[in-house]
């Protein structure tokens, strides 16, 4: 049983950071992408960022430059270190895992950025 938990959650000021973190538990795949989404109320939710396990990262538009994630060394799971937060990143956050035939997700953690 493949399980994701996210952390990392919490408030931030505008121009903030924070870093959220995903481990994921009875993973075990040769190929797969991770990933993060988020999803503000009242929207879709949509993709963040996401990297191979060969390390192909991708990002949305709204978020190059200021975020960056990175993969767990030896194990599946990932970071995302954001920077430069901004009010219209506030959403819930949530740790996707895409193997070659399933794809999983996490419960999702609140980030709030506000002053």
């Amino acid at each position: 049983q493949v399980q994701l938990k996210e952390s990392g959650a919490g408030l931030v000021q505008p121009g903030g950071s924070l870093t959220l973190s995903c481990a994921a538990s009875g993973a075990n795949a040769n190929t797969y992408t991770e990933g993060w989404f988020r999803q503000a109320p009242g929207k879709q939710r949509e993709l963040v960022a996401s990297v191979t396990n060969l390390g192909f990262k991708k990002y949305a538009d709204s978020v190059k430059g200021r975020f960056t994630i990175s993969r767990r060394y030896g194990t599946i799971g990932m970071f995302l270190q954001m920077n430069g937060l901004k009010p219209e990143d506030t959403a819930v956050y949530f740790c996707n895992l895409n193997t070659s035939n399933m794809r999983y997700w996490g419960q999702g953690i609140q980030v709030t950025v506000s002053s």
